[in-house]
């Protein structure tokens, strides 16, 4: 490939190569390639985050925001990774392990994600359902209507088609915790909870440490990020469109910062909103995120709870059609189902969310979500190893491979997270 051609904008395929200018490849590439690393950053919101942000609000002011800004740096690394491999080989992580591998170690790696995620679609489905009861509509109704919406969007025939929407919810997920902040108010720097560097040697202090560690890369996102993104750009080659990986790898590394960044300053965001909140007692104060709304009217008046439950539902509905299709991109991936038949994981693997969102009590669920994000980080060990060993592979990524310097911060960034979790886990119990 010459420098021209990889620095050549987006075009139609076979059209008339143009002059390059800085301007017109953010335009084209950019704007083309842009979705799936920004939605699965979003996704990393969902309602589990805004319930765990919400409590470490509330028991501790501004104490973790240090932690959750210092949680950018994995986020990208490990989202990067993923993605770079699926622009490389052109393919979803699980098809890359069982083809380089085995079927059975793709397995390994899938299984304990799919079977987590049933408990997390019970947890986005509660979600929505609460947000949508204190807008006066019963359960009973709403949630058999979000299941048939969630599997609309999933099984459209092309990826692109269900982005478009995830992209406009991601935008009211972002207006309406920005929202809830500015109704609240921002304490003063002076305050005893506007403290952001605290660190205490309590159980529930370092349970909210593991839980944050978990929260900031959940098994679904390598996954759906290492599958959208070789999908999206299939698609756009299918367009018509050029797509180089040079290209493609730039615009994704960008993407994934910026979402990055900002599912971060989401986290720091709902914390601040629910410093002002009375410091909760225990981490069984919050049973349901309808208790969380209510307890924002106090300091933030009657229509703050409103806007923090469009939020909730913009999150969880974000989350749910990211985990559904990263779960069954997964196991079909891994299984080498053909893909008109990776419906059926959709529909069938969903099912006992609903089930358990209907049957369940919302107290019992919410309440062990935050020990549900702390699980996460032990289910991440396989599929980061794998992240790795894959990564550095030349046969596998050819020029794509991390060199010296990219592996050593890897597994270094690999060391930290699994170990910080680790040590919190030890300590709190």
């Amino acid at each position: 490939m010459t420098d021209a051609t990889a620095a050549a904008p987006l075009r139609r395929a076979g059209g008339t190569v143009r002059g390059f200018r800085p301007s017109e490849l953010f335009r084209s590439d950019f704007a083309r390639s842009f979705g799936p690393a920004w939605i699965v950053m979003m996704a990393d919101m969902d309602a589990a985050c805004v319930i765990e942000a919400a409590q470490t609000g509330a028991e501790f002011g501004y104490g973790l925001i240090w932690l959750f800004l210092l949680l950018i740096v994995p986020l990208f690394i490990v989202q990067e990774l993923a993605g770079r491999i699926s622009i490389a080989t052109g393919r979803g992580l699980g098809s890359v392990i069982r083809e380089h591998y085995s079927t059975g170690w793709s397995l390994v790696m899938t299984l304990p994600m799919a079977v987590t995620d049933v408990v997390t679609y019970a947890i986005e489905y509660i979600g929505i359902a609460i947000g949508l009861e204190i807008v006066g509509l019963n359960l009973w109704y709403t949630i058999p209507v979000v299941y048939v919406v969630h599997i609309l969007v999933v099984t459209k025939r092309k990826y692109t088609q269900a982005e478009l929407p995830l992209l406009v919810v991601s935008g009211a997920l972002i207006a309406c915790l920005a929202a809830t902040l500015v109704l609240s108010g921002v304490p003063a720097w002076t305050s005893p909870v506007a403290n952001p560097l605290l660190f205490q040697n309590s159980a529930s202090f370092l349970v909210l440490v593991a839980a944050s560690v978990g929260a900031v890369i959940m098994p679904f996102m390598i996954f759906f990020q290492a599958s959208a993104t070789g999908i999206k750009s299939a698609e756009l080659r299918e367009a018509g469109f050029a797509v180089t990986k040079p290209r493609a790898l730039r615009s994704m590394r960008v993407e994934t910062l910026v979402g990055a960044v900002v599912t971060e300053l989401l986290m720091v965001i709902t914390a601040m909103a629910f410093a002002r909140v009375r410091a909760a007692q225990s981490l069984s104060v919050f049973a349901t995120a309808h208790q969380l709304g209510q307890v924002l009217t106090p300091v933030a008046g009657a229509y703050a709870p409103y806007v923090f439950c469009v939020g909730l539902i913009a999150a969880a509905f974000i989350a749910l059609i990211v985990i559904s299709m990263a779960s069954a991109w997964g196991i079909g991936e891994s299984l080498g189902m053909d893909k008109r038949s990776i419906w059926i994981v959709y529909v069938a693997e969903s099912v006992p969310g609903v089930l358990a969102a209907l049957f369940v009590p919302a107290a019992d669920l919410i309440s062990i979500v935050i020990y549900l994000l702390v699980f996460f980080v032990f289910i991440l060990i396989g599929p980061m190893i794998m992240l790795g060993v894959i990564g550095s592979d030349p046969e596998i990524m050819g020029d794509l491979a991390m060199g010296t310097t990219h592996r050593r911060v890897y597994w270094a960034t690999f060391a930290a997270v699994i170990s910080t979790a680790c040590v919190a886990v030890a300590f709190a119990f």
